[in-house]
């Protein structure tokens, strides 16, 4: 992973370059998508030209997050900590989960921005490809960034990648989790794995497979897979406009 760590730097600090940026901006959660962004932050830029915000909803746990940020040594005046749940109070009018958890992570978002435009940094996500593939985040959501370094990368290569950048064994080994509700896990809401998502992903949407040439290889899970990327299609073709088609 040596030689991708080093593109990815590269990739950093010439996106802040050409936008004429010194510092940028990460929510951080304790979960390994951040963890992995925040290591690869400090060795682009510093920690010091970095801003760790931490939005927990109530008595969310941050303590993966407190240790990850201890890792990368961010200067403490570089931290800043929100509890969003007063905010996600006054704008909620239901229970549903999906409809709160989206209210969540556009609070976040809203938050995010503000402080990047108050600092004058760019914000840094932390999406990876398999979260994008899936439509697994929250149009104008979590998904809103400036630029993000991990992007390309599928959730288990994310996991190789933080082997190398020895991230703790305590954000690597906790299930996978957006913390939009207590017991939330990625992999019980799709009903299969990364592991499983991962490598039909990439021989759907890279190497251009169909869905009978992958179930041929054995990938018993392949038509939910498929079907959750086609069924979130849109996520990544709104807002819709005029063609010269029409």
């Amino acid at each position: 992973m040596k030689k991708e760590t080093a593109r990815i730097i590269r990739f950093i600090k010439k996106t802040l370059k050409e936008q004429g940026f010194n510092q940028t901006i990460i929510a951080v959660s304790g979960g390994v998508d951040s963890a992995v962004s925040l290591m690869l932050l400090t060795q682009a830029i510093g920690p010091k030209n970095i801003l760790v915000i931490k939005l927990p909803y109530a008595k969310q746990n941050m303590d993966l997050a407190d240790k990850i940020i201890k890792q990368a040594k961010i200067p403490t005046k570089n931290i800043i900590n929100i509890n969003i749940a007063p905010m996600v109070k006054q704008i909620a009018s239901t229970t549903n989960r999906l409809r709160l958890g989206n209210i969540m992570v556009r609070v976040r978002m809203i938050l995010l921005y503000d402080l990047a435009k108050k600092h004058q940094t760019m914000v840094c996500g932390t999406e990876n490809r398999s979260e994008y593939l899936l439509g697994y985040f929250t149009r104008y959501g979590d998904e809103a960034a400036d630029f993000a370094p991990i992007r390309h990368l599928y959730k288990t290569q994310v996991y190789q990648l933080a082997e190398y950048l020895g991230i703790p064994r305590a954000i690597i080994d906790q299930s996978p989790t957006a913390g939009l509700w207590p017991g939330q896990t990625d992999e019980a809401e799709f009903g299969f794995t990364y592991q499983e998502a991962d490598q039909v992903l990439k021989l759907y949407c890279d190497d251009q497979l169909s869905l009978e040439q992958i179930k041929n290889r054995g990938f018993n899970q392949a038509g939910k897979i498929i079907q959750r990327v086609k069924n979130n299609q849109f996520k990544h073709q709104t807002p819709y406009g005029l063609t010269d088609g029409l």
